[in-house]
């Protein structure tokens, strides 16, 4: 399939009341509204497609650019792609695809700690929101925990004055890194509890941002600590 033959697919699909709750989180023009039940029998379909995400990345389209991350190959998108898929990213993008397709391929570390440098702010939430992936999935034996740990450090001199975008990031990574790494766990609840609760602005939005200690110990009192996961795409 060609990246105009989904399009042309998909735009039928979509629904005028799931634009507003897309736009309401920050999602720009355009956009389709497509449900991601209905993007997911599309990659259901397609399975795995390098070039093909490359091309529906590159529409701007938002729909298309979802289902982009949902089939890319991660593990043959270069650090250039990856690049240019962060600099075109809207902020749930940055979050969320972007950082998908990162953590699952081989410049994953390396892109990471790029992004987390950059000034800008949609830039560094990818990264810190790679970096919560990586951990997600990789198993301890292939992480570096001192350098984990300097990160978590790192988060707790700046989380407070960090851009909205990757303040949210940095508390999402505090959260994978204690719930998936259980040799930092408790050292990530503690460091977690003197930084307090993070505000961020969600928008016109009803999502609430968790307390990092609070929800690692959900984590831990299901017994999932430290189940890693097969892949983190959603």
């Amino acid at each position: 399939m060609t990246a105009q033959e989904i399009l042309d697919e998909i735009k039928p699909l979509g629904h005028d009341n799931y634009r507003k709750v897309l736009f309401n989180h920050g999602i720009p023009e355009p956009c389709y509204g497509v449900k991601i039940e209905e993007l997911k029998k599309i990659q259901k379909r397609v399975k795995v497609d390098y070039q093909l995400a490359l091309d529906l990345y590159d529409t701007g389209i938002y729909d298309a650019m979802y289902l982009a991350g949902l089939i890319a190959d991660d593990a043959r998108m270069s650090k250039k792609d990856l690049q240019h898929w962060a600099d075109l990213a809207c902020a749930p993008l940055a979050r969320t695809t972007v950082a998908w397709v990162a953590a699952g391929g081989p410049h994953a570390l390396a892109m990471a700690l790029k992004w987390i440098d950059s000034p800008k702010d949609l830039i560094a939430a990818a990264g810190w929101s790679t970096l919560g992936g990586i951990v997600t999935l990789k198993p301890d034996a292939e992480l570096d925990l001192a350098q984990l740990q300097a990160l978590m450090q790192r988060v707790a001199k700046t989380i407070h004055q960090a851009p909205n975008n990757a303040r949210r990031a940095m508390n999402g990574f505090l959260i994978e890194l204690g719930s998936y790494v259980v040799p930092l766990t408790k050292t990530v609840i503690q460091t977690a509890e003197k930084i307090g609760p993070v505000s961020v602005d969600v928008g016109n939005t009803a999502c609430q941002i968790p307390f990092a200690p609070e929800y690692i110990q959900k984590v831990e009192k299901r017994g999932a600590l430290g189940k890693k996961r097969k892949t983190i795409k959603c």
